[in-house]
């Protein structure tokens, strides 16, 4: 049963993936109305009558969002029941769920009323969170097999600064590329770092702005996720999930900026697209593990307080 429970899990997590680069991939082939103003139904229609492509890209998304709303609640009953006992299952149990429905009610609000870009950037966001919380509920329901070895891992305050401030700011990029993309800024510089569109190399009006915004903040989570994982390959050698989780960290903001750079190289090569958003929901996944151990110092500090003490008794009994 439990085995089950693993396996079920993994496959919502893969099926979180597909609604994000779904979402992703309506926004990138001009699919959002593909099925009118009409919700949840096409064309006001169960059963379209007249299909083409954008309506094929946007009802596929419609449907593995409503698949995955029900794996979703599902696996967070399933968890609550089996893992319940952990700290953070039933927070994430319940988050998991309810944020996939606001995503759904933000895209649903983007078709019948329309919204502003601003607003639509956040719809990304908002699944990055989505999926980052059945990704460390799927997570738990591993841990209890303490392969992990993070029952007793404690984060010094460096290292929590760190992860805290690279989150946030991650999602504060995640949100600018979406800006970018909502905007049709995406092409406003063509090259690649510069913008050279005319011949200045810098910014000359709003759409350009928005573009080499995105990869002055791309840029820098890059040097600060290398350096932190320098850091953690130094003074966290005994502890892999720190270690190997900061060297994964690296390979895909590393991946991230270069699919980046392939998505303006490219013309807005589709399949280079899609891979940026399948990467940049990858690394959020893992930040977003690191912060749940960093919630986890206080715990972990009294398991072993109490560990030391029983141990100084049975010696003291010696």
């Amino acid at each position: 049963m439990y085995k089950l429970l693993k396996w079920f899990a993994v496959c919502t997590s893969i099926v979180m993936l597909f609604v994000l680069i779904g979402g992703a991939l309506v926004t990138k082939t001009g699919s959002g109305m593909g099925c009118g103003r009409s919700w949840p139904l096409c064309h006001g229609e169960l059963i379209p009558s007249n299909i083409d492509f954008a309506l094929i890209v946007e009802l596929s998304h419609r449907i593995v969002s409503g698949l995955a709303a029900l794996m979703v609640l599902t696996l967070a009953i399933w968890a609550w029941r089996v893992i319940g006992h952990k700290r953070e299952t039933k927070f994430l149990a319940l988050l998991s769920f309810l944020v996939l429905i606001l995503q759904a009610l933000i895209g649903a609000a983007a078709v019948m009323w329309g919204q502003s870009s601003a607003v639509l950037a956040l719809h990304f966001g908002i699944s990055l969170i989505s999926f980052a919380s059945v990704f460390l509920l799927t997570l738990l329901i591993f841990e209890v097999d303490k392969k992990f070895d993070a029952e007793t891992l404690i984060v010094d305050r460096r290292m929590s600064f760190h992860i805290i401030g690279i989150i946030v700011y991650c999602y504060l990029v995640v949100y600018s590329g979406a800006l970018v993309r909502h905007v049709g800024a995406s092409l406003a510089c063509p090259s690649w770092p510069s913008c050279t569109r005319n011949g200045l190399g810098i910014p000359t009006q709003m759409h350009e702005w928005i573009q080499m915004g995105h990869r002055a903040a791309a840029g820098l989570i890059v040097v600060w996720i290398v350096y932190v994982t320098i850091l953690a390959i130094k003074k966290y050698k005994h502890q892999p999930v720190i270690k190997i989780g900061w060297i994964i960290c690296s390979i895909l903001v590393l991946s991230q900026a270069t699919t980046g750079a392939l998505v303006v190289l490219t013309n807005l090569n589709i399949f280079v697209a899609l891979l940026h958003a399948l990467i940049i929901s990858c690394l959020f996944g893992v930040l977003s593990y690191f912060l749940m151990l960093v919630t986890r110092n206080k715990t972990n500090q009294v398991k072993l307080n109490n560990q030391t003490t029983k141990s100084n008794r049975v010696g003291g009994g010696d």
